[in-house]
């Protein structure tokens, strides 16, 4: 079987987790703060924190954004529940904005139409999450400037986007954000096996975070709310979690940075092949904008349906059948039962649902290697039976 995604795990990043295996620290020693400068140091912010998954990011983000109860979030309907789901953790909210036809990321146009609407009604957002799909970057400086018209914060999930670019500049440097959130899944541009991290340029944020993911618990005298009793003292100020990361994954995060433009590279090389490839095929191929660096995380394709002549289903089982292990991208949250109960319904977001009908995610990750992707495109051209 050939998975939609595949980490590559070298010597050298056997050896990073061997040596902490071997040290004093398993966790809280200071491997984890030496991966967080090397993240934010890369991709150009000022602070990083980081948490045990991507999930536990976005958490810790809206908390440090003061998200809670009569709240509103609103993000894109075309991602994993996490990003949603994160707002709800606080007690807030949640409402979906439609994808852009050509990117399926939250579309500009649709936010702003939305926003004109809820600036009458008294139900603006206090937070958009702008979800970078496949690895491309949202048009984040239209979204920025209807931030500033309308007075949202911003959340990028760029959980498929460590190492893209937007703008000449990687994804991360949030400049057109307060908080940008990483995933290091293993099907991820880069692993910690299971992992994520929230970067900002705001001190006060990431200190925020910080406290949110361990606990709330504070050894700092000047966020205390009386003099210290000992060396041993230490306060819970706020209520928070344990979302910490340990020095192994942190470890095997530094080892796997090394590689991350490389990374990017071959994956902008297989996606700009399977492109040539498949140009002839009844399928839209994805598009770029010519803002963006995309990261290409996954490539999703749509089948042309009406000229085809099996359903997506069809295709979907034929090409497993056949060893390769397509994926969908994602199924649109607005549909699934938790939020039907919320009040949501089929309809609601069209753009997002039609994606979905025709979309199938195919294998993409750097150690395929040409070979596996010729397999992959066999079994397409096949399964399609033009």
């Amino acid at each position: 079987m050939i998975p939609y995604g595949r980490q590559d795990i070298t010597e050298a990043d056997v050896n990073a987790v061997i040596d902490v295996l071997r040290s004093d620290f398993l966790t809280q020693g200071p491997i984890v703060p030496r991966f967080e400068t090397v993240v934010s140091g890369h991709v150009g912010a000022n602070y990083g924190v980081a948490v045990n998954s991507a999930t536990s990011a976005l958490h810790i983000a809206c908390l440090a954004l003061g998200v809670g109860p009569g709240d509103w979030v609103w993000t894109s309907p075309i991602t994993f529940v996490a990003s949603s789901n994160s707002a709800l953790y606080c007690g807030a909210k949640v409402d979906f904005v439609d994808v852009d036809p050509r990117t399926y990321n939250l579309c500009a146009d649709a936010l702003e139409a939305k926003l004109r609407i809820a600036e009458s009604d008294g139900r603006l957002p206090k937070v958009v999450i702008a979800v970078h799909l496949c690895g491309q970057a949202c048009d984040m400086r239209s979204i920025h400037a209807l931030a500033h018209k309308y007075g949202f914060k911003i959340i990028e999930d760029a959980s498929h986007a460590v190492g893209a670019k937007y703008l000449g500049e990687y994804v991360g440097s949030s400049n057109y954000s307060d908080i940008t959130v990483f995933s290091f899944h293993p099907v991820k541009i880069v692993t910690t096996a299971e992992g994520g991290m929230a970067v900002t340029n705001d001190a006060s944020l990431a200190e925020r975070m910080s406290l949110f993911r361990s606990h709330g618990v504070t050894r700092d005298p000047d966020l205390m709310t009386k003099e210290t009793e000992g060396a041993w003292y230490y306060q819970q100020i706020e209520l928070g979690y344990n979302y910490r990361m340990t020095e192994i994954q942190a470890a095997l995060g530094i080892s796997q940075m090394t590689r991350l433009d490389e990374y990017v590279s071959v994956r902008q090389a297989l996606a700009k092949r399977y492109d040539d490839l498949l140009d002839e095929l009844p399928l839209i191929l994805p598009w770029q904008h010519p803002d963006t660096y995309s990261a290409y995380h996954i490539y999703p394709v749509r089948l042309k349906l009406d000229q085809i002549a099996r359903g997506r289903r069809q295709v979907f089982d034929l090409l497993r059948e056949a060893g390769i292990g397509v994926n969908v991208h994602y199924i649109p949250v607005h549909l699934q039962p938790y939020y039907i109960r919320m009040g949501f319904k089929p309809g609601d977001f069209p753009e997002a649902e039609k994606y979905y009908a025709e979309g199938i995610t195919l294998p993409l990750y750097p150690t395929m290697g040409t070979q596996g992707q010729d397999q992959v495109i066999q079994s397409v051209t096949q399964a399609l039976n033009r």
